[in-house]
């Protein structure tokens, strides 16, 4: 039996910047800009934890070392995801 490579992904997604108010954030050629006021989970983390992000489903971002997910809905309408930080 042969295996052929696998092909490209599709679910192309990176961290692109990170400023002192918060980090760009780049998913399927839309960037976003990610406050640390509004994710404080961010605030105190170092460069590689927030580079560290993995898509784990369409429009699904996880931060494993954070304990954070986010959607990327909840950034395009913010209005309906109200922030509960605890």
């Amino acid at each position: 039996m042969s295996l052929k490579a696998r092909g490209k992904s599709t679910l192309v997604s990176e961290v692109t910047n990170i400023g002192k108010t918060g980090f760009w954030l780049l998913y399927q050629d839309i960037e976003y800009f990610i406050l640390f006021n509004d994710y404080p989970a961010f605030k105190n983390a170092t460069v590689k934890e927030i580079y560290s992000m993995k898509v784990i489903g369409p429009g699904q971002l996880r931060w494993k070392e954070l304990d954070c997910d986010i959607e990327i809905d909840a950034l395009e309408k913010p209005e309906e995801y109200p922030l509960i930080y605890r």
